[in-house]
């Protein structure tokens, strides 16, 4: 079974993650057909505009008639409500799935809806930039990234074959997680260095009515990565904290007393503790380049934004 073509594939929601998902599966013919829903009208226009699927359906019952793999790229706290609208009428054996970087809150959405008929697996590709929309997507998003699956412990075995190839086929090495460690890992990976960008722009924001425009005119490099993280969809992380509160904020706890032991080291003039410190996050990124995550080139210019999770 895991050798056959998928037929069709519904991505529903046309934003930077569906959309690399459209171009990658139309690219590397990973199914016969590509049918995507959104729910604003503009978006589906311009989707249609730039021939991104093959279909774009304006009504979402519609858009999951006869698919094989129903691809959910919506934020996570409106998974729930969309899978309601159509998921009693998916075809008999097709697998629902999901791309949400927080999938305990999201299982439990989906699993007191999910009738007999469907296979729900859920699924995070850990990769994106700071843009949106349709036109923001590329195939090779999703090269050489991590995609982690959570499987319910009544799991399919088949359809979840099916589903880490068709993330192999589109470029990702896959992992299977539990989903309740997965938002633990993704809360200090991901969720926290957010929520630090959001916070640290926002109050360059405050200093920059003292400093008359400094903070903008001489940004150096870790503020405008800052910047760029700050920058992401503000609805999508929204719903990534509210969904994930507990282990955001246990990880923001351990953050906060690690703050103050070095707020506690430059109060005093401890210089050996901070060296310390630094030389040991020296060489978790040394670790991140070895590892293949990230490259030790210097990249000064942005050519390309990084991916990292979204």
């Amino acid at each position: 079974m895991t050798d056959l073509k998928l037929k069709k594939i519904t991505i529903i929601g046309l934003g930077l993650l569906g959309s690399s998902l459209a171009r990658v599966i139309k690219e590397r013919n990973i199914a016969d057909e590509v049918t995507g829903f959104d729910i604003s009208e503009a978006v589906r226009a311009r989707a249609e505009e730039i021939g991104l699927c093959d279909h774009v359906e304006a009504d979402i019952v519609k858009s999951v008639a006869d698919a094989d793999l129903v691809i959910m790229a919506i934020p996570v706290g409106v998974c729930g409500a969309a899978a309601k609208q159509f998921i009693n009428t998916m075809k008999a054996g097709a697998i629902l799935s999901d791309v949400g970087s927080v999938k305990a809150a999201v299982m439990k959405q989906i699993e007191p809806i999910l009738p007999d008929h469907v296979h729900f697996i859920a699924a995070h590709p850990i990769a994106g930039t700071e843009q949106s929309g349709p036109d923001a997507g590329f195939a090779t998003l999703f090269d050489g990234r991590w995609t982690v699956i959570t499987p319910s412990e009544n799991v399919n075995a088949e359809k979840l074959k099916l589903l880490e190839k068709f993330w192999h086929d589109c470029g990702s090495d896959v992992e299977i997680m539990d989903a309740e460690h997965h938002d633990k890992v993704l809360a200090i990976t991901s969720h926290i260095p957010h929520l630090i960008a959001y916070n640290i722009v926002g109050t360059a924001a405050d200093v920059e009515e003292v400093t008359q425009s400094e903070v903008i005119k001489y940004s150096a490099g870790g503020f405008r990565d800052f910047t760029r993280l700050a920058a992401s969809n503000p609805t999508m992380w929204r719903d990534v904290f509210l969904n994930n509160k507990e282990a955001v904020l246990e990880m923001l706890g351990r953050f906060s007393e690690d703050l103050t032991a070095l707020q506690r080291a430059i109060r005093w003039g401890d210089g050996e503790a901070l060296y310390k410190s630094f030389e040991r996050t020296r060489d978790i990124r040394t670790a991140l380049i070895d590892a293949g995550q990230e490259t030790g080139k210097p990249n000064f210019g942005r050519d390309k934004p990084p991916a990292e999770n979204e």
